[in-house]
Order: C-alpha cells, then sequence, then structure tokens
C-alpha cells in the first residue's frame, strides 16, 4: 500500500494518473522530486536566482542528453550497476520501467540551457586533449567518442557540451576512484585513471564550454 501511494504521487506529479497497465507517455511535467535537483525543464537551473537549484557535482543538467542514455542510467542506478549516487538510487527505485522510459524521454525533449566553463585558463589545456589525447599516457581524444562538439552517441556515449564541469569532474574522478563502474569494458575507467586532477580539471572547464 505504502509502495501503491509513493507511485501514485510521483504520477500526479507527472501530470497525470495512468493506470496500473496502461502505457507509458510523455510527462507534461517531471516528478517533483526530479525536478527538485535537475529543475523542471531538466537545466538544474533557477532563474531567481541566477543559479543551479543544486550542486552541479552531484545533479547534472538533463536536458537535451539522449532518452537511450539517461534510460541506461536510471536502469543502472536502479539495479546497482550504478552505484556512486545513493540519493539517486534511491529515487529511482521507486519507478517503474514504463516510467523510467517516459521521464528520460521527458528531459530529452527539453532545449538544454548551456553551463559556462569556471576557469578559462584551463580551456587550452582542456581543448588539447578534447581534440588529441595524451599520447604519452595512452589518452585517446574525448571527441573519439562524444563527437568534436560533445553531442555524443545514443545511449553509447553521453551528450556532455555545457554540462557543468564540476559534475563532469566529479564523474571523471569516480571512474578514477571505481566509486563509478557502468562502463562498458571499463572504457572511462581506464581513461581516468591515467589522468591527473590538473588534466581532468581542465577537460572538464573546456567540455561545459562546448557548443
Amino acid at each position: 500500500m505504502i509502495k501503491r501511494s509513493l507511485l501514485l504521487s510521483f504520477l500526479l506529479a507527472a501530470g497525470g494518473v495512468q493506470a496500473q497497465n496502461q502505457a507509458a507517455v510523455q510527462p507534461s511535467a517531471p516528478p517533483e522530486v526530479c525536478a527538485t535537483c535537475h529543475g523542471a525543464d531538466g537545466n538544474n537551473w533557477d532563474p531567481q536566482t541566477n543559479g543551479k537549484t543544486a550542486g552541479g557535482a552531484d545533479s547534472p543538467k538533463l536536458a537535451g542528453q539522449h532518452s537511450d542514455y539517461l534510460y541506461k542510467q536510471f536502469t543502472e542506478f536502479k539495479n546497482g550497476t550504478r552505484a556512486n549516487n545513493p540519493v539517486m538510487t534511491g529515487m529511482i527505485t521507486m519507478l517503474p520501467d514504463e516510467d523510467m522510459r517516459a521521464v528520460a524521454e521527458y528531459f530529452a525533449a527539453q532545449k538544454l540551457r548551456p553551463a559556462v566553463s569556471a576557469d578559462i585558463d584551463a580551456i587550452a589545456l582542456g581543448q588539447k586533449i578534447w581534440r588529441a589525447g595524451i599520447a604519452a599516457k595512452g589518452v585517446p581524444a574525448c571527441a573519439a567518442c562524444h563527437g568534436p562538439a560533445g553531442k555524443g552517441l545514443p545511449a553509447q556515449y553521453p551528450a556532455l557540451a555545457g554540462q557543468f564541469p564540476d559534475y563532469i569532474e566529479a564523474q571523471l574522478k569516480a571512474f578514477r576512484d571505481g566509486a563509478r563502474a557502468n562502463d562498458p569494458a571499463k572504457m572511462m575507467r581506464d581513461i581516468a585513471l591515467r589522468m591527473t586532477d590538473p588534466e581532468i580539471k581542465a577537460i572538464s572547464d573546456y567540455t561545459a564550454g562546448l557548443r
């Protein structure tokens, strides 16, 4: 009964109640618990304060992200494959599969309001790593997978352009430390292991400025 009540509150916040076996439809607004950290439009941005509604290191922009990638992350939070955010795991556990798909489609359809680079002095190094990698360490160019403009590839590689630099930095360090381990074939973990803190910060700041 408690679980059913929680699910009902999710669906009401999304703009309408669905029957238990009814096919999911894209909500007109995200569940309230999603909007609290990620913003109603997925930009994690409060226009009244001209700032983030929550810490960018924990709550990324979801607007414009590939729906397949979002759904993959939701699924992996739920099944424990991605375990580096207990709050997110707790929230997503209550959503059934069809609602996770609907929320992913909703945020993917929103217009991204890109972040800006936090440290312009790091841009030159970040640009070099993004375009050419770090040959001496065997670090490939980020653009090889995420694209020259950071648009990514649906399901496989996320769009990174305009993302909060502190979120990108936090995720790279989580891959490096092993706290995040849901990358196929340990690709990101192997790459991040070869990067220093200044290199991670540089690529994070450069990526935030991509358009």
